[in-house]
């Protein structure tokens, strides 16, 4: 019973209606468009900064694929994502009602609402930005990466066993903020869903 009560209070039960979750997803949105805004409006493409050190840097990029720079079939395959994104985007709304409804963990929501969040902020590149920018038709637009983490950046020695005289970088992707966001959502669940679980079988237990 000690250990339900901790997990109550870690991930509790707390009451919870819309307005949290809706202001986390507006937070995001807003944020995400603004930097995509300012770097395709203030950056060329191709155009790097160091923020902090070699390791931060903003990058200007653009891509017709999926988070972190992937790409998917081509234009076709664009298109086919992006249909997929809306699908996906109305089964995580549907989904978060569901959660909120039953009075889920604040949590495990805004874990949900991070995931959301993340897959509206890239949703919007490809549905618009194509239109708004004056270089596609609608949904073929492109998504706006900028985030540039290069941490280690080395030769692996030439007495390696494997890729000897390979250049070696960690991290290499270019992202966003809406790929972060969706990112630290699958994170939380993928650490904290055994305890999003068991919080909800001890309220059960304890309000039986």
């Amino acid at each position: 019973m000690q250990q339900e009560l901790i997990l109550l209070h870690l991930f509790g039960m707390k009451k919870i209606n819309y307005a949290l979750p809706f202001s986390i997803l507006l937070s995001i949105l807003a944020i995400d468009q603004w930097v995509k805004y300012y770097i395709k409006t203030h950056f060329y493409l191709g155009e790097e900064i160091n923020v902090i050190g070699d390791w931060f840097r903003l990058h200007f990029t653009e891509n017709y694929g999926m988070a972190f720079g992937m790409e998917f079939g081509g234009k076709t395959g664009k298109l086919l994502l992006t249909f997929f994104r809306i699908a996906a985007i109305g089964f995580i709304v549907w989904y978060l009602i569901s959660l909120i409804k039953k009075q889920t963990s604040i949590a495990y929501i805004t874990s949900w609402t991070l995931i959301l969040a993340g897959a509206i902020g890239n949703l919007i590149d490809s549905i618009f930005y194509g239109v708004w920018f004056g270089y596609d038709t609608w949904f073929h637009g492109r998504v706006v990466d900028m985030l540039y983490f290069p941490i280690i950046q080395t030769t692996i020695p030439e007495n390696s066993p494997i890729w000897a005289g390979h250049y070696f970088e960690f991290f290499s992707p270019v992202f966003n903020i809406a790929d972060a966001s969706i990112s630290i959502g699958f994170l939380l669940i993928l650490l904290f869903q055994r305890s999003y679980l068991e919080n909800e079988q001890a309220q059960k237990e304890i309000t039986a």
